[in-house]
């Protein structure tokens, strides 16, 4: 049963489509910028310079889990920050319009490795600069999520928004693929197979694709800016950090929704080794698209299936159901892949199990968006303080720390615990692997995330704001808007 009743729609459907689009810039960029910094960093920034490889692997280990941190930190300041703007665009919309070109400028910058022979300065620059990347991503990306609790006051119209921008959010993050795939055929075609391949070792069809996904970042954001404006009223009372931090631990649902990240941090660590699957089981560089196109699509039918689901049963129902059934499909790929071997007959059947594993992160990029407006409405039905940015920004610092834990394991586990070799030939990007790397780079792809996947769900089954409760703060809320309105109306007319 829907949890809501039909009530007045207050958005435009080309808003719905434009706060996708605003989204798909942003994804476009982000959604592909930690795992290509992480391949930048380890096999093209400072190949040819003789640096200890171990430590190199370490110290990139170490550079995604310092900037989680500096990310989970910047997730709270921007979120009070943004629960204390007030212009005339509204709170969120001036972080997103206006913050988009210094995060085009810090991407292209994470890509322009110094030219040292040391490599403690080599070690600091990646921790400098990719700490000022996630800094800056998490003032753009956060406010960027926020808007949705902001789109409308109604609930179902609310949802709708969130699960149409999730998914055009879900295929920007597929997008990133697409451009270096056809960056790199011109680059051939411009310079040749031989020039290109020299190009490609030194990482430049990075830094352009790099360039590409800034420009689309910034011109589709734009078009969000320009169409869209906020609808759900902002209360007027300052809010301390005090009661900022209050809201990011105190309130039991919001909290629950939070730790699905921590439970889950895992989950992302396939994202670290699929460039190195597409390179040693299917062949070429270029085949990340293959490998992740199916991902991408079952992502964004999974995004609209999440929508189809939502509409028959609850935000906690729908989580937790597909979280099992994420775990299972990864299970099943690891189950298949292992029986046929690391052979060209395995290509085709991993792609469409791929494709069925997608499915899963329609949820994820959709149902706890939807959740933490659902308990931004409830924090304002207690407190009468409405604190959108710093709900999402809890979520967010959450998310920051697990991205840490995620961007830690994941190097540590491809880079030392599957025994990669790394190509010390400047003339050829990647070097030959063992059977053992191989298995081990498929575990990674595969059970562990499927392990992570289920642990995401835990904190769920203590989620409570569905069915009456959840239609019961709508209600309240509107009759308090309806008042407060009706009041401002009588006190202007007065005066």
């Amino acid at each position: 049963m829907s949890e809501i009743k039909e009530q007045k729609k207050y958005m435009k459907f080309s808003e719905i489509i434009t706060y996708g689009i605003g989204l798909f810039g942003v994804a476009l960029l982000t959604g592909w910028m930690p795992d290509y910094t992480a391949t930048f960093f380890a096999d093209f920034a400072f190949k040819g310079k003789g640096f200890d490889t171990v430590t190199m692997s370490n110290a990139i280990s170490m550079v995604f889990l310092v900037a989680g941190v500096v990310g989970a930190v910047c997730e709270l300041i921007i979120g009070y920050l943004v629960d204390r703007t007030r212009t005339k665009f509204g709170k969120v919309k001036p972080w997103v319009g206006f913050g988009v070109i210094p995060l085009a400028v810090i991407s292209l910058l994470v890509f322009v490795a110094p030219n040292t022979g040391s490599q403690t300065m080599a070690i600091i620059w990646m921790f400098v600069i990719y700490s000022l990347y996630t800094a800056v991503s998490c003032a753009v990306e956060s406010p960027s999520n926020c808007f949705g609790s902001l789109c409308s006051p109604n609930p179902g119209e609310r949802s709708t928004a969130i699960s149409i921008s999730s998914f055009l959010r879900s295929v920007g993050q597929s997008g990133g693929m697409v451009v270096i795939m056809v960056v790199g055929l011109i680059m051939k075609a411009v310079m040749g197979q031989q020039q290109f391949k020299n190009a490609e070792g030194q990482g430049m069809d990075l830094i352009i694709s790099t360039a590409v996904c800034a420009l689309g970042l910034i011109l589709f954001t734009m078009i969000f800016f320009a169409n869209n404006k906020e609808r759900v009223p902002f209360t007027q009372e300052k809010i301390s950090i005090k009661d900022s931090i209050k809201v990011v631990f105190g309130n039991k649902n919001l909290l629950m929704v939070s730790l699905t990240k921590l439970t889950g941090c895992g989950r992302g660590v396939y994202g670290t080794v699929s460039l190195y699957i597409a390179i040693y089981l299917l062949g070429s560089k270029d085949l990340k698209l293959a490998l992740l196109l199916p991902m991408g699509i079952g992502t964004a039918v999974g995004t609209l299936l999440v929508n189809f689901v939502l509409k028959k049963f609850s935000t906690k129902k729908t989580f937790i159901f597909f979280c099992i059934y994420g775990a299972s499909s990864l299970a099943i790929l690891y189950l298949v892949s292992s029986a046929i071997g690391f052979n060209k007959t395995l290509i085709i059947p991993f792609l469409i199990i791929n494709f069925f594993c997608g499915l899963q992160h329609g949820n994820t990029n959709t149902t706890p968006n939807i959740m933490i407006a659902d308990c931004v409405d409830e924090i304002e039905y207690k407190t009468g303080k409405r604190q959108d940015g710093v709900a999402y920004a809890g979520y967010g610092l959450f998310s920051k720390v697990a991205s840490a834990l995620t961007k830690g394991l994941g190097p540590w586990l491809l880079y030392t615990w599957s025994q990669y070799q790394v190509s010390t030939d400047v003339n050829v990007a990647y070097a030959a692997q063992t059977d053992t790397t191989l298995n081990r780079m498929l575990m990674i792809y595969t059970i562990i995330p499927a392990v992570f996947v289920l642990l995401q769900a835990v904190p769920i089954f203590f989620y409570d704001n569905v069915g009456k409760k959840k239609a019961m703060i709508t209600e309240a809320l509107q009759e308090r808007r309806a008042a407060a309105a009706a009041e401002n109306g009588d006190a202007a007319d007065e005066a």
